[in-house]
């Protein structure tokens, strides 16, 4: 009888309350409260020969992030140079000091660490991942990549051939063929915010060993550059293996390139690219907008995120939810040292194109209209909450100590970044979008079948309408 009645006593005790209240689920759970961070302090100073540097220290795992930040992007190529930034980054890693091209890639794979060079618009970063048992081999190595590349000429000519490859390719890929014209049509083909970063055939194929040694020599230098450090490292010590490695690289005068942009009154205007038989259109709208230093930067943010910078954003339910347009819609600032663009894009179904290019400008419209106050909290707790994920591992701060070498900003940037978002208000909002959001004034591209989409972008009567091809926006493809 005991041995009968023991489930019984189990499954009774398992059983909810017979009155027990069913969950909510009608009703999201309530926020709990924004995350509190704080951050090591940046300690500031410079090398011997004046090398400025970063540190931060971060203890919590044995590993070290170094990035040499230099002034060597895009905006310091000559008209006949253009790609030079780029092929001049690439080619660092491919060989320096005693070591070729797979002796290097074979010492860093034996060491565990990782080595990359990026170039961007104003600058190029060498960035270093070491466990600090290796700090000292693997410094050896970053250091032969800034100071003593080889530049060997068999290597340049594998990564052309991969560069002339990738633009073949881009020919049949919308998304690269809208954002390139979108960038070109809003500053230009000289411009470097509208240029290919890589290069166009003619740039790639007239590039030569000594014409990138000569960009290298006259930007790589320590009058150009800033060390930023974080991880596992006692200053002191840390410090002394820099000052060995870099005390006495030589520090010319230089002047951090600034580029001027100009915003024109452009009325809005359609250009269409030909894709013939496409079964989707990419589509992009937008216009120059702000560069990182402005004071509306943290509006902007909020707003853009109400906009189409989340999954919840406007744009992202009207197309997708709303319509079922798209996979997904969104929108952003790129801030720069000057206006970078503002963008909203989106891939949609070729039958909807115009009705997705005129939801998006409803949406463009309509957040010049006071945002309810719902969404106002709602974005600035996902900024908030979102925010401290940058700093979550050495690698991820190093990269954001390094937007405070490339824009100039004060030291307490990430530890008021929350208040001065959370300070921002509707009538911040509103008045962002008002200065920034103008529609009669858009750059729309339209990558996709012309004789599908044409009629109906048409009828939007929007702006003007030009047709182009893959050609006219990339060049002949290479042979």
């Amino acid at each position: 009888m005991k041995r009968e009645g023991i489930p019984l006593v189990l499954s009774l005790i398992l059983l909810p309350p017979l009155f027990a209240q069913e969950p909510d689920r009608g009703t999201p759970p309530p926020s709990g409260p924004l995350p509190m961070m704080k951050l090591p302090p940046i300690q500031r100073g410079r090398l011997s020969n004046g090398l400025p540097f970063l540190l931060m220290e971060k203890h919590d795992v044995p590993l070290v992030e170094i990035r040499m930040i230099i002034e060597a992007g895009t905006a310091a190529e000559e008209v006949g140079m253009f790609g030079v930034a780029s092929l001049t980054a690439a080619l660092l890693t491919e060989g320096a000091g005693k070591h070729d091209a797979q002796g290097l890639a074979d010492a860093l794979d034996f060491l565990g660490v990782r080595l990359s060079v990026s170039a961007g618009l104003h600058t190029t970063a060498v960035s270093l991942s070491t466990p600090l048992s290796k700090l000292d081999d693997a410094l050896a190595l970053f250091t032969d990549v800034i100071r003593r590349p080889l530049f060997d000429e068999k290597e340049l000519e594998r990564i052309r051939k991969d560069r002339l490859t990738a633009l073949r390719q881009w020919h049949d890929e919308p998304r690269v063929i809208a954002t390139i014209l979108f960038n070109r049509l809003l500053y230009g083909e000289t411009h470097p915010y509208g240029r290919i970063p890589t290069g166009m055939e003619k740039d790639l194929r007239s590039l030569t060993v000594p014409t990138i040694r000569s960009f290298y020599e006259e930007h790589y230098h320590a009058g150009t550059a800033t060390l930023v450090v974080v991880g596992d490292v006692n200053p002191m010590e840390f410090l002394a293996k820099c000052e060995s490695a870099f005390g006495d690289w030589e520090a010319r005068p230089a002047q951090r390139v600034e580029t001027a942009v100009r915003k024109t009154q452009q009325p809005t205007r359609i250009t269409i690219v030909h894709k013939p038989t496409a079964v989707q259109s990419e589509i992009r709208i937008g216009y120059i907008g702000a560069e990182r230093t402005s004071p509306d930067y943290a509006a902007l943010l909020v707003l853009n995120t109400i906009l189409g910078g989340s999954f919840a954003s406007r744009l992202n339910q009207n197309l997708r939810e709303k319509h079922g347009y798209t996979y997904g819609a969104r929108s952003s600032f790129s801030f720069r040292r000057a206006a970078g663009p503002f963008l909203a894009a989106t891939a949609v179904q070729t039958d909807v194109t115009d009705k997705a290019v005129r939801e998006c400008i409803n949406e463009l419209e309509s957040i010049r209209l006071p945002v309810s106050r719902e969404e106002l909290e709602r974005a600035k707790r996902y900024i908030a909450c979102t925010y401290i994920q940058n700093f979550e591992t050495a690698g991820h701060t190093a990269d954001e100590l390094g937007e405070l070498v490339e824009f100039l900003l004060p030291d307490d940037t990430f530890t008021s970044f929350i208040d001065r978002i959370l300070a921002v208000t509707i009538e911040d909002v509103r008045q962002a979008a008002e200065k920034y959001f103008d529609t009669d004034h858009l750059e729309i591209v339209v990558v996709g079948d012309r004789n599908e989409i044409e009629p109906g972008l048409r009828s939007l009567r929007l702006g003007k309408i030009r047709i182009l091809d893959s050609e006219d926006v990339l060049g002949k493809r290479p042979g």
